[in-house]
């Protein structure tokens, strides 16, 4: 049995709109996608497609669809279901909650048999080869009319997969069961058993691993790491990390429909300020003394694991810690200080902005506790939010908040990044409908977004993402504070290995897949060993003792809102 510490929660099981990295990790487990980054490079692999060619001119890509997988009733799983997985998701607002952005340039999705997929789209879309959309059975799904109906999220619905893990059971805010797919084309997972817990805390998950009661966790603080470092039992893994830690700037967000949204202290609509704030924030003490070092100082949204899309700003495009120069922009544009030291908006009211972040994440806490100091040095005052991942995902939804501290994984394809701050991926006036970081709407952005998006010159491409990159820095509306690595541990007493991602030095939990704990070896077995037990996944939230394939877990990007739970 193999049991896996998590310290995040679940949204949605229904994979059209799951927000939460927990929620998508179920996904990735219990469907299977076309492709899927390899664990070897992260590079596109084939899954349920064995392969896919475009056309001469690029715009028509027909997909070979693997012959005798079934779902777990037994039915065949058909290029029929993918293309009503596709076409649901252009017709249906609602379906495109979680990955819509991969269909807006879409035109088409057909089959003209069971094993062939053609889509066609209606310009050059570069990222064909890794479309991050989970396929679902047509014959469950296509009854449904209402993809908001609470019952997308039960097993008898979300229970039908082909994945290499089943649903079976799932109590919101307690437990999701799954158990192992014998019949997966890859072979059964190696493990009798596995049991995703999920904690209230990282440091009560880190006492479970040293009493045993656990055997793979992720996450980890610094502090935690460090300690874990030599413990008899237990092995660490430290991997180079692909998310992005930021702290959001309301600066007056709105929606789909550009209708403002939210409850944005209005004076973050002056550039001027925002500016100021990010000359005020130091992200080198932050990833020295509250990551201790495990981490690279930010710069653009693609962590430099991706470096041929890593924007890094220049000595001219760089905005420099310095608390004199943040005073002297704040002087000029007319912020005055009162009395108490603390500035006055033109036209009245003192300076007051609210940073919320999450309750349970020490990092949270140490770079509120940080950002407060440095915004007091000059005339801010802050009060601190600091909540419920469910409370912050709420807020940030909505656009009520002034500051937040957050962050999203993304894939090796750049676009996962960049989509994330276009105009349509901002939600509509219900909050559905898109997943947007920033809420930024920008013409120059777009459009560098999309030369990037059609442009199949890989050097080219790589220009334009970092030239969007650079655009959106140029705009304040996040501060990209560092890339912290993947902290992990591991019983090595019980278990001899785990697939990394990429090979040899990757994460193991941390990933783009589910290679890690599909290809968890227990102590004393073979890693070839071909793995055709039953084993039952057990994820359960909340409380002390709870389970999750989330955040914590091997994650993919494109989803949610929260910051550690952001995909």
């Amino acid at each position: 049995m193999l049991r896996v510490a998590l310290t995040t929660g679940i949204d949605h099981l229904n994979p059209f709109t799951a927000s939460l990295v927990a929620s998508t990790q179920v996904g990735r487990f219990n469907y299977e996608f076309l492709t899927i980054p390899s664990a070897e490079k992260a590079e596109p692999a084939p899954a349920l497609a064995e392969s896919w060619t475009p056309s001469p001119d690029k715009l028509t890509w027909t997909y070979k669809i693997r012959s005798g997988v079934k779902w777990s009733d037994g039915r065949p799983v058909t290029a029929k279901d993918a293309t009503f997985t596709f076409t649901r998701m252009l017709t249906d607002e609602v379906a495109r909650t979680a990955n819509g952005s991969y269909v807006t340039n879409f035109e088409s999705a057909t089959a003209p048999d069971d094993t062939t997929l053609v889509i066609k789209t209606k310009a050059v879309q570069a990222d064909m080869n890794l479309l991050d959309v989970p396929i679902v059975p047509e014959h469950i799904w296509a009854p449904i009319k209402d993809f908001n109906d609470p019952k997308t999220d039960d097993p008898s619905v979300v229970g039908v997969g082909d994945g290499p893990y089943l649903l079976t059971e799932y109590k919101q805010n307690e437990f999701v069961k799954f158990k192992a797919n014998k019949d997966y084309w890859r072979g059964a997972p190696k493990v009798d058993e596995l049991q995703l817990l999920v904690f209230k805390d990282t440091e009560a998950a880190v006492n479970a691993l040293k009493q045993g009661e656990v055997d793979v966790i992720n996450r980890l603080n610094a502090t935690q790491f460090d300690a874990l470092n030599g413990q008899p039992g237990i092995t660490t893994n430290a991997a180079p990390g692909r998310r992005y830690d930021e702290i959001a700037v309301n600066f007056g967000v709105q929606n789909s429909t550009n209708q403002p949204i939210g409850n944005g202290n209005p004076a973050l609509k002056d550039i001027r300020l925002r500016k100021a704030i990010v000359q005020a924030v130091d992200t080198k003490t932050i990833v020295d003394r509250v990551l201790r070092g495990h981490a690279q100082l930010g710069g653009g949204i693609i962590p430099p694991v991706f470096s041929a899309y890593h924007w890094e700003p220049g000595d001219a495009e760089k905005t420099k810690f310095a608390i004199a120069d943040a005073n002297a922009t704040l002087d000029q544009a007319g912020y005055t200080k009162g009395p108490d030291g603390v500035r006055v908006v033109p036209g009245g009211g003192k300076l007051e902005l609210r940073l919320t972040g999450h309750a349970g994440r020490s990092y949270d806490q140490g770079v509120a506790q940080f950002v407060t100091s440095w915004l007091k040095d000059i005339g801010i005052t802050v009060k601190q939010e600091l909540v419920s991942d469910e409370e912050l995902n709420d807020r940030t939804t909505a656009g009520n908040y002034d500051l937040a501290i957050g962050g999203y994984a993304t894939n090796p394809d750049p676009d996962s990044a960049l989509q994330l701050h276009t105009c349509a991926s901002r939600p509509n006036a219900q909050g559905k409908g898109g997943t947007s970081d920033t809420f930024f709407c920008d013409p120059q952005y777009d459009e560098l977004r999309q030369k990037e998006l059609t442009e199949t010159d890989e050097a080219k491409r790589a220009d334009y993402a970092k030239q969007a990159q650079a655009r959106l820095a140029s705009q304040y509306v996040n501060i990209v504070v560092d890339y912290q690595n993947a902290l992990e541990a591991f019983r090595s007493d019980k278990y001899s290995g785990f697939t990394k991602q990429p090979q040899p030095e990757g994460a193991i939990l941390e990933q783009i897949g589910y290679w890690g704990v599909y290809g968890a070896t227990p102590a004393g077995t073979s890693s070839s060993d071909g793995g055709s037990s039953n084993t039952v996944l057990w994820i359960v939230l909340g409380a002390v003792v709870v389970v999750l394939l989330a955040g914590g877990g091997v994650a993919l990007a494109r989803r949610g809102r929260t910051a550690d739970d952001r995909e």
